[in-house]
């Protein structure tokens, strides 16, 4: 496995293509092209593009996006998908009243 952290890679310059404008990320409305823009600007792990645009923390929490994510960055950096570790995740939290907490009615 690769270090995809080492930030001495060279990548090459970015260079948008046809398909950049596409929605990957529906919930935040991320497009192809912004998440190749991270990448050429250093955010190489998917957490690190999850903290930076927000892909994957909207209703879905990356059901529908991740794997493309994943794909989409593995290509940016010529690694394998396998080669990334996953983002971080944390089970989705809603806010409770007070009383529920305190069982009183």
């Amino acid at each position: 496995m690769q270090n995809n952290k080492d930030r001495s890679r060279n990548l090459g310059d970015y260079l948008p293509v046809a398909d950049d404008a596409m929605i990957i990320c529906r919930c935040e409305e991320i497009t192809k092209g912004e998440i190749r823009k991270a990448v050429h600007d250093g955010m190489f792990t998917l957490t690190e593009i999850r903290r930076y645009l927000r892909t994957g923390m909207g209703l879905c929490q990356g059901q529908t996006c991740g794997r493309l994510i994943k794909g989409i960055v593995a290509r940016e950096l010529g690694v394998s998908p396998l080669d990334l570790e996953p983002a971080v995740s944390r089970a989705p939290m809603r806010p409770l009243e007070m009383k529920v907490l305190g069982n009183e009615k």
